[in-house]
């Protein structure tokens, strides 16, 4: 797999809470790639968490610091990149997100809802209704997601190395058409 990728990262985008650091890590180890995920890089860079940063810089801060993280990360190669779940939102990640291969890890609000009920770490569910929250953030941002190159479908029996294999069989049937797209 990693001959065929030739080096090009793999950036995991979805919402909050769908595993991209997870099956991250793993989709890294499976490719002999690095991995890393933009929101540990850009609490080191900033000294302080997620929640601080979003207090004191509010969201747009939050954003050009995630921007400025992923044009620097870009600039290499074998990485598996865990995005965070808004990075969509700035047309200028795009440029930097089509450098590589992107993947879209997507599953029901329920299911996200369930998996963060106890974290306290995400700052836009911080909310009389995180529920409610989830569900206009995914309809906001679906549109976006749906533009990467591959789109799994997550459901909450799925082990994260399960995730990883589909991730996986699915890779070739892209490239083939991204290189034909490029031949052309």
């Amino acid at each position: 797999m990693s001959n065929l990728l030739r080096g090009v990262n793999l950036y995991l985008i979805g919402m909050m809470g769908v595993g991209k650091t997870t099956v991250g890590r793993l989709l890294a180890q499976e490719l002999g790639y690095g991995f890393i995920d933009t929101d540990d890089v850009i609490v080191k860079a900033a000294g302080k968490s997620i929640n601080d940063i979003f207090t004191d810089e509010g969201e747009t801060g939050f954003r050009q610091l995630e921007s400025d993280v992923l044009a620097q990360v870009c600039a290499y190669t074998k990485l598996t990149i865990a995005t965070g779940g808004g990075i969509v939102l700035r047309q200028e990640n795009w440029s930097y997100l089509h450098h590589g291969l992107i993947v879209w890890l997507d599953c029901s609000v329920e299911t996200i809802f369930n998996r963060l009920l106890e974290d306290t770490t995400r700052p836009l569910l911080q909310d009389s209704n995180p529920e409610s929250k989830l569900r206009s953030l995914l309809q906001q941002r679906q549109p976006l997601y749906s533009q990467a190159d591959l789109h799994i479908t997550i459901t909450q029996e799925q082990t994260p190395e399960q995730i990883v294999a589909t991730i996986l069989a699915a890779i070739p049937s892209v490239l083939k058409t991204q290189v034909s797209q490029h031949q052309n």
